[in-house]
């Protein structure tokens, strides 16, 4: 069953730019150690101070192997150790969402009706 972590970050928002880098930095690491990166995303309107990131996995059990590769990994260890040290991150919780099959990766946007 596919599912998605949804990471759910409350962020600094005077260090914008830092968790941006932070973020940035996992687009060669995650697939690399397993997952499926779906994207990171920042506050832009409204609340200032919470960001998301959406990774995808076969399963659960995916999930963990996922986990063991990116404690094992050095450039994992050394965002997670920028994170630490700069503390733009205040809070991090994590949700496990089932996905939709049909819908996920589906064209996004209008689609033009054809005659």
């Amino acid at each position: 069953m596919p599912i998605a972590c949804c990471i759910r970050y409350q962020i600094d928002p005077f260090q914008l730019d830092g968790f941006r880098a932070y973020a940035e930095a996992w687009a060669p690491i995650i697939p690399r150690c397993g997952g499926r990166l779906v994207g990171y995303f920042l506050p832009d309107e409204g609340t200032n101070d919470v960001a998301y990131a959406l990774i995808a996995f076969d399963d659960l059990a995916s999930y963990e192997r996922y986990r063991a590769r990116l404690r094992a990994d050095p450039d994992a260890g050394a965002n997670f150790a920028t994170a630490r040290r700069e503390r733009f991150i205040v809070r991090e919780e994590r949700s496990f969402l089932r996905i939709v099959d049909a819908t996920f990766g589906a064209a996004g946007g209008h689609q033009e009706r054809r005659v």
